[in-house]
């Protein structure tokens, strides 16, 4: 079994989990302070400053400190890779359906 240490595991670990694709979603519209985005969710500070942990070190997210505000900012480049994988994924499989619809399509005429 290969081992977890490639970006894309990374990046589809974070977006594993609905509480982080929340928060990608809230950075796609602006950057956002960690009380900002923490707000909509009941859970305590630490909990979800986890969440923003794995997002950065992920690379969908990186922050900034200005005095006492952490500001988060989405990193839309790193979601590449996972789309990358994703297509390439869509076209095997694309791929190998057609090969079974041709073969299907040829049993259909040899035997009607």
């Amino acid at each position: 079994m290969p081992q977890l240490a490639e970006p894309i595991d990374g990046v589809f670990r974070a977006l594993s989990d609905p509480t982080r694709r929340h928060v990608l979603e809230r950075l796609s519209q602006s950057p956002a302070s960690v009380s900002e985005l923490a707000a909509p969710f009941d859970m305590a500070l630490p909990s979800f400053v986890q969440h923003l942990r794995i997002l950065e070190g992920s690379g969908l997210v990186h922050s900034t400190k200005l005095g006492r505000i952490r500001t988060y900012e989405l990193a839309p480049k790193r979601l590449q890779v996972a789309e990358d994988w994703l297509h390439r994924q869509r076209t095997l499989w694309e791929r190998r359906l057609d090969q079974l619809d041709d073969y299907l399509m040829h049993l259909k005429e040899k035997h009607p």
